[in-house]
């Protein structure tokens, strides 16, 4: 399994329990592809730099997981597939090498 990060904006007119069970469902997704969350950090509202579908601020969550590479995909179609999120930046974190 490779390591990956997830910043995920959900939509600013969400309150906090709402984002919550949000970050629980992609948890569960997670785990229901064969993988695990390492560790999820809640940035909270921030400004965008430009309008997206009409909101000028997102909820930002941050999550570190690792899921098997035939699985990613998958995942990737699950996020699109919520109504709740603005954006997603999906990245392959590398192994960083002892100098």
């Amino acid at each position: 399994m490779k390591n990956y990060e997830l910043l995920t904006v959900f939509k600013p007119n969400l309150d906090a329990e709402e984002v919550d069970k949000a970050v629980e469902r992609l948890g569960s997704i997670v785990s229901d592809l064969g993988g695990k969350v390492e560790s999820t950090d809640k940035t909270g509202r921030k400004k965008l730099a430009y309008d997206i579908q009409n909101f000028r601020d997102g909820f930002f969550v941050t999550t570190v997981l690792s899921l098997p590479e035939e699985k990613v995909a998958e995942f990737k179609r699950q996020l699109r597939l919520s109504d709740n999120i603005l954006r997603t930046m999906f990245l392959s974190l590398a192994k960083t090498a002892n100098v």
